[in-house]
């Protein structure tokens, strides 16, 4: 089974946990585009969904689906997300598609984040896959500077802009044994918008796709 099989497993997987009648978050990557296809086949029993891309807002628009503005909403039932990386306390690395600002903004509202992966994103540790980092452009010299000082080699992301105007700087060589005090640590760096690490707020459940089916960690 091809690993896009795998990513497509645990997308079509999380439509058993989406309430009929609300709101759904939609997150931003080559596995949520599989749950957007699957969300697709019940768009008539939700009221529409958040987006955290322009990317996702466009194909859920191309669907059919409803796409709301965060803004109008207090508080909705799910977020349904992938990750970069994902360790056993639920704690993820997220960016790879630059719109963790706004998939970051998304998960702090939903009452529930699910989180879809494939197995070959699960780790012990995580920082093998580079940490991004959102930044204002005029600020990226300086948290280059600071990120260097936190053990980190941070690399330009070259030739992406984020929705949000912003530059991306990819933090290599970290070895993240406390995600929630560095997703803090570097969130407090002036002129960082925000970074990858989804800590403080992890996933709720998880959908890991396989070979052999797609496991729930609940």
């Amino acid at each position: 089974m091809t690993q896009d099989e795998m990513k497509k497993n645990a997308a079509w997987a999380a439509l058993e946990f989406i309430p009929r009648n609300t709101v759904v978050g939609v997150g931003t990557g080559s596995t949520v585009n599989h749950f957007i296809d699957a969300l697709a086949s019940i768009k008539h029993e939700i009221t529409g969904a958040v987006s955290s891309s322009v990317q996702s807002t466009e194909k859920l628009k191309a669907l059919g689906i409803n796409v709301l503005d965060l803004n109008s909403i207090d508080s909705f039932s799910v977020y349904v997300d992938g990750a970069d990386e994902i360790n056993a306390q639920k704690h993820m690395i997220k960016g790879g598609g630059a719109a963790l600002t706004r998939e970051k903004i998304v998960a702090a509202v939903a009452e529930r984040f699910i989180c879809i992966v494939d197995q070959t994103k699960q780790v012990e540790v995580l920082g093998k896959f580079p940490l991004p980092v959102e930044v204002i452009p005029m600020a990226a010299a300086y948290v280059a500077r600071e990120l260097t000082k936190l053990g980190g080699r941070p690399v330009l992301r070259d030739g992406v802009i984020t929705d949000n105007g912003n530059v991306i700087l990819d933090v290599h060589d970290l070895a993240i044994s406390k995600p929630v005090e560095l997703e803090q640590q570097i969130n407090n760096i002036v002129g960082v918008v925000t970074n990858g690490i989804f800590a403080q707020r992890p996933a709720d459940m998880v959908l890991v796709g396989s070979a052999t089916g797609t496991q729930v960690i609940r």
